[in-house]
């Protein structure tokens, strides 16, 4: 006898012929026991798996319904002796079926063997035309079927691909090009197959096909996920560009005949963020694909711990990656309402904190940056209350990153800093030691003190080490020339010429670390509009500069520069309130010194106002990357000419 699954439940017998196996909750009995491969199901969770409300006399009637099944499958044992295959088993039962009988079982082996050699394609090749329909298909309004068909289904299109591959990979191309087309017509979000079905087409004699493929990938998952493409359908795209005549063969990961789940990937995924880099990249790439994929079996446990598990430390204000920060804070919301108010405590505390992480500060609205304040507070009362430092130095990372709503708060950050490193220290957590040391750094930077900050970033380099944080010194690096630039406006310091050879080095070092869009888009040509500031010189004009997010604050000053007033007085009105990050001071800074040499009184009023809370800091130094000089400079101007108005 054979039972099959992917597709509606069903038995057959050696001839063919089907077996009566009763009604829908025999074969929802049967099914459940598929599931669990051969283990013990107990009889309460099959109990709580067949009623959401379980009648009074459950127990009796699944035994009712074990009894007719075990009549089914074993119509022709002797009365009075023990069952061979529905058995009995501790407090549940369990279905002991060789796996060859059990069509998911075979289709599971059969890609397990395919993983690992090219040999087992025709095994592959018949278990994928097993397929009936979606697994368990009669099985509806279960959680647990709802849960292993999307795990089948997702196996299911793993083997469609690697099935793909292997051909590919044996030299075939044209046969493939309708089937792979249907296939990312009807799963679009899947990369690998877009990358198959160009293959396809190149092998095919069809280049323009293959490009024209390749941008509609890129398309979509911009356009619709957030994301860029990945390294292989980049690197496929320049062999075909290039004109290969011929593509290498796809390159296959193989994981000893393991698929990672969504928990494992997640992981994975956080230990690669802390090498930084390209991993970095990839690894928040990953977390997203682990997240949506926890979030299609249903279980929202699951899903919790996967989104929280990626607690990571984050020290800028600004998201690498926006969409993808906003697709995370979705689903973690989401997940949030499925666990309601009384859902484990330290569950709740990771979403509410992942919330406050991944919300960050300069990419939100009002309304969103009210939601995201309010995360980090009850992330942070719920870790105090579990007494769980891992999870407090985590929600402690969302306070950070939400602690920029308004000009003038670094030692307030720097209490959160110092918090952290210590808990960290304690409790040997040391890449979230690192983290306390940079938030330290930075604020030291804000207030001015540069023998505290310098400390502060010799710590962090010496913890990178041990930790292998290889951004570290790229930021530490952006520090000191910051400290160069300040002590060039001093007597006797360097010269600005080698402060700003600093900065161009600190900016090569930052761009080849390529993770850190957030980060470095304009920092540069803003760390160079500070220095000549601190020199009372006009602002850069060099077209090639790239402003980045801080061209409306920054464009007023460079047309000015220029001579160009009345486009600078055009540009000083359409600059919005500068958003509430670690730039916040800077960018008021720059608003009041345009209003102060435009002559603006309203302009100017308003920067005063922002900056009276902040006259202690400097400009640029929240950052710890760059300086413009004292805050008290700038706001003396504006509210200078505020008053003539």
């Amino acid at each position: 006898m054979r039972i099959d699954v992917l597709g509606a439940v069903r038995a057959l017998r050696a001839d063919g012929t089907p077996v009566d196996l009763g009604g829908p909750r025999h074969r929802e009995v049967l099914a459940r026991l598929v599931a669990a491969g051969g283990r013990m199901v107990a009889t309460d969770t099959l109990v709580a798996d067949l009623w959401a409300e379980p009648p009074v006399r459950a127990v009796g009637a699944l035994r009712t319904f074990v009894a007719a099944l075990r009549r089914a499958v074993e119509p022709d044992r002797p009365p009075r002796t023990p069952p061979r295959v529905l058995v009995t088993e501790g407090p549940g039962y369990a279905l002991w079926l060789p796996r060859d009988q059990v069509d998911a079982h075979r289709f599971e082996d059969a890609l397990a063997r395919a993983r690992r050699t090219p040999e087992a394609l025709p095994d592959l090749e018949a278990a994928l035309a097993a397929w009936r329909g979606p697994a368990y298909a009669d099985v509806t309004g279960s959680l647990w079927a709802q849960r292993e068909r999307a795990r089948l289904e997702e196996l299911r299109l793993e083997g469609i691909e690697l099935r793909a591959r292997l051909l590919l990979d044996s030299g075939a191309g044209a046969e493939l090009v309708a089937e792979l087309g249907a296939h990312v017509t009807e799963h679009p979000w899947r990369e690998p197959a877009w990358g198959l079905l160009a293959s396809a087409l190149h092998r095919a004699g069809r280049q323009a096909d293959a490009l024209a493929t390749l941008r509609r990938a890129r398309t979509m998952l911009v356009e619709q996920l957030g994301l860029d493409p990945g390294a292989e359908l980049r690197r496929l795209e320049a062999d075909i560009l290039h004109g290969a005549t011929t593509l290498p063969p796809a390159r296959t990961v193989w994981t000893a005949g393991v698929r990672l789940g969504p928990r494992t990937t997640v992981e994975l995924a956080r230990t690669l963020a802390l090498a930084g880099g390209d991993a970095l990249v990839h690894s928040r790439r990953d977390r997203l694909a682990a997240v949506q994929a926890a979030e299609r079996t249903g279980d929202i446990a699951l899903t919790a711990r996967v989104i929280g598990a990626y607690d990571v430390p984050a020290l800028w204000s600004r998201a690498d990656d926006p969409e993808q920060s906003r697709a995370v804070v979705a689903a973690a919301e989401r997940t949030l309402t499925a666990l309601g108010t009384d859902g484990p405590a330290a569950l709740r505390a990771r979403l509410l904190a992942t919330v406050a992480v991944e919300s960050r500060s300069a990419d939100l609205s009002g309304t969103a940056s009210e939601r995201a304040g309010r995360a980090a507070r009850e992330a942070e009362a719920l870790a105090r209350e579990l007494g769980d430092p891992a999870l407090l130095v985590f929600a402690l990372n969302g306070v950070f990153l939400q602690s920029f709503t308004r000009p003038g708060l670094a030692a307030a950050r720097d209490v959160i800093g110092a918090e952290i490193l210590d808990l960290a220290t304690r409790h040997a957590l040391p890449n979230f030691a690192v983290l306390g040391r940079l938030v330290r750094l930075q604020s030291a930077s804000a207030l001015g003190d540069l023998d505290a900050a310098s400390a502060h970033a010799r710590a962090a380099e010496r913890l990178a080490v041990s930790t292998e944080a290889s951004l570290v010194p790229v930021l530490t690096g952006w520090f000191r020339a910051r400290v160069t630039a300040a002590r060039s406006a001093e007597p006797g310091g360097p010269t600005a010429a080698t402060a700003a050879a600093h900065y161009r080095a600190a900016e090569d070092a930052l761009a080849g670390t390529a993770s850190m869009p957030g980060l470095h888009r304009g920092l540069f040509a803003l760390a160079l509009l500070g220095l000549r500031l601190l020199h009372d010189r006009p602002a850069p004009t060099d077209p090639a500069l790239d402003w980045g997010p801080y061209r409306p604050w920054t464009q007023p000053l460079v047309l000015l520069a220029r001579n160009r007033g009345e486009e600078a007085r055009t540009a000083l009105a359409a600059a919005p309130e500068p958003p509430l990050d670690h730039m916040q001071e800077a960018l008021w800074c720059l608003t009041a010194h345009a209003a102060a040499r435009l002559g603006e009184h309203r302009a100017a009023a308003r920067a005063a106002t922002a900056l009276r809370t902040a006259r202690t800091e400097h400009a640029g130094g929240a950052s710890g990357l760059l300086t413009m000089g004292p805050v008290a400079r700038y706001l003396k101007e504006a509210e200078k000419c505020a008053a003539q108005g």
